[in-house]
């Protein structure tokens, strides 16, 4: 994996660059849709591809239970199996653990957890989330890290902190000693770091500084959006992105709202996913340049617009409100593939008027008409 800045916003952190892998190129800013069993709800590749999605996130620990890993081998890979040609992030499990806590139990050695599915009985260990995803094909995979709610007093963060360097040390050292040197002459994956240290700026500075020695080819930021309020999520992020190092991808997992991606730009992160798109669409809940819109609300029922009459979609140049609506509440299952239609295009929308104003140094000219549209509301 190669790593390119292109441009570097005058009065903000905001950056442009290119992620090139062995599945193509990334242009970042970037949004990644979350398709957590190889899928992304409701939508078919070509869908994907119509929004145009550059990378998708399958999740390690999904995967790993159900097809599992004899079947993805089988099919040569994720890439093969669900006919996805662009590159793919796999997560490490680490957020899963995280919300199945009760399932989980964390020890130096990794983590044993119980099957969701069938109550079966696993041990995931840094190695061992490597070579899952070694086996799954992801163009990008994510060390092994603990992820920890909010609130949690400083005496769990740092021992969490303690697990997730130590893992991560591990992780890449099998990486580097057994997967790397034996992929196919076709093929290269890399694997990102996770900086944890939850609410603690100074156990985020110390995390951010363990990991950096061990020199990963990128590094990301955990343990946000676990249930802290915006300001601080933003207080954190705004503190840990700098400490990453300069040249590299740095993301921030799980996060969010496209007020997030627009304020979390201008701190200097590359990459983002979030399910938010595709199941708040499934709620019936629709992104706008003006605000969100509640499909299901009685004012639409004879609403001719489309949902955005500056959306280029399929789903905006083709249906009215008042169908949108009528599927929603008979639950026909177009309505879940209209209105993920819609979002994912809004959402990668975004971020590409976010890369173009950071292309011309307009940045913050964007980011006032962005709140100043959605002040008028719909």
């Amino acid at each position: 994996m190669q790593f390119e800045l292109s441009h570097q916003c005058p009065d903000t952190r905001a950056r442009t660059g290119t992620i090139t892998t062995a599945h193509g190129k990334i242009q970042t800013p970037i949004f990644m849709p979350v398709g957590t069993l190889g899928s992304v709800k409701s939508v078919s590749v070509e869908e994907l591809k119509t929004c145009k999605a550059q990378i998708i996130l399958g999740n390690t620990y999904h995967l790993y239970l159900r097809p599992g890993c004899e079947v993805i081998k089988y099919m040569k890979g994720l890439h093969r199996f669900m006919n996805w040609d662009s590159p793919i992030l796999t997560d490490s499990g680490g957020f899963q653990f995280f919300s199945l806590a009760r399932l989980a139990r964390f020890s130096d050695e990794g983590v044993s957890f119980q099957s969701h599915i069938d109550g079966s009985r696993h041990l995931f260990t840094p190695e061992k989330a490597v070579e899952i995803q070694s086996i799954l094909g992801s163009d990008i995979m994510m060390s092994l890290d603990w992820c920890i709610g909010h609130p949690a007093d400083k005496l769990q963060t740092m021992e969490a902190l303690k697990k997730t360097t130590m893992w991560a040390r591990r992780g890449i050292e099998f990486w580097r000693q057994t997967v790397f040197p034996n992929m196919p002459n076709n093929m290269s994956n890399a694997l990102f770091g996770i900086v944890q240290g939850g609410m603690y700026k100074e156990l985020r500075t110390l995390s951010a500084q363990q990991l950096e020695e061990l020199d990963f080819p990128g590094y990301a930021v955990g343990g946000l959006s676990v249930g802290e309020p915006a300001p601080l999520m933003y207080e954190m992020a705004d503190h840990t992105v700098p400490l990453l190092p300069h040249d590299k991808p740095r993301y921030v997992m799980g996060v969010g709202t496209p007020e997030n991606l627009v304020e979390m730009v201008g701190m200097g992160v590359d990459m983002f996913d979030c399910v938010m798109p595709s199941r708040n669409a499934r709620n019936g809940q629709l992104f706008t340049e003006r605000g969100t819109m509640n499909i299901s609300n009685a004012a639409f029922r004879l609403d001719d617009a489309p949902v955005d009459e500056n959306c280029q979609c399929y789903t905006c140049q083709s249906y009215s409100r008042a169908y949108l609506r009528h599927l929603y509440k008979s639950r026909e299952l177009l309505a879940y593939r209209l209105n993920t239609i819609h979002n994912l295009n809004f959402y990668l929308n975004l971020m590409g008027n976010i890369r173009q104003s950071i292309t011309d140094g307009s940045f913050q000219t964007f980011k006032k008409a962005f709140y100043a549209k959605l002040e008028s509301k719909i």
